[in-house]
This record gives structure tokens, C-alpha cells and sequence, in this order.
């Protein structure tokens, strides 16, 4: 869980989130939900925090149902698709939730 300062704090990362979430036309429970992971996930380390929003934003799409690739996620938040790949699997873990058996 995390603060109410944390959402204050970050709130370039929520924007970032937002346009990401704009870019590949997810609903308002995507971006929701990935806001709030990305929250309660949240890296002590700066370089680390664009790679957990990414991640973020591709596991709430995933729980909220519309799934997006991992290679689009990529292209709206700027990192590599094997950084989104690394990550998200361990973001989703930690907000109590299994992994889809692909």
C-alpha cells in the first residue's frame, strides 16, 4: 500500500502513466489500476521507477482485461520490451495476484 504523499510526490510518473494509458486507449480501470501498482511497487532508485511504471501500466491493462502487447507498452512508455518482459511478473506478484498460464 502506499501514501497519499506518494501520489503527490509522483505525480509526473501518474502523468506519465496517463499519456501512456492515452496512447494505447485504455480505460480509466487500466490506468487506475496501473497507477496504483506502480504506487505500491514503487523503486527507491530513480533509474528504476520508468521501468516499474512500464511494467505498471502493462499489468493493469492485463488485470483490467484489455490486454496490450508488451511491445506497444513499450513503445508508449519509452523502454525496451525486455525491460516491460523482466518486470512485470514480479509487479503483479507483489500486488497478490498469479500470472496468466499463457
Amino acid at each position: 500500500m502506499y501514501r497519499a504523499s506518494d501520489r503527490v510526490e509522483h505525480e509526473e510518473w501518474i502523468a506519465e502513466i496517463e499519456q501512456a494509458g492515452e496512447a494505447l486507449d485504455l480505460g480509466s480501470d487500466a490506468r487506475s489500476r496501473a497507477v496504483d501498482l506502480f504506487l505500491s511497487t514503487l523503486p527507491e532508485e530513480n533509474r528504476s521507477k520508468r521501468a516499474t511504471m512500464a511494467a505498471s501500466v502493462y499489468v493493469g491493462a492485463l488485470v483490467a482485461g484489455e490486454e496490450r502487447s508488451q511491445t506497444a507498452v513499450a513503445d508508449a512508455t519509452d523502454v525496451s520490451r525486455l525491460t516491460i518482459q523482466q518486470r512485470w511478473k514480479g509487479i503483479l506478484e507483489a500486488a497478490g495476484l498469479e500470472a496468466p498460464d499463457w
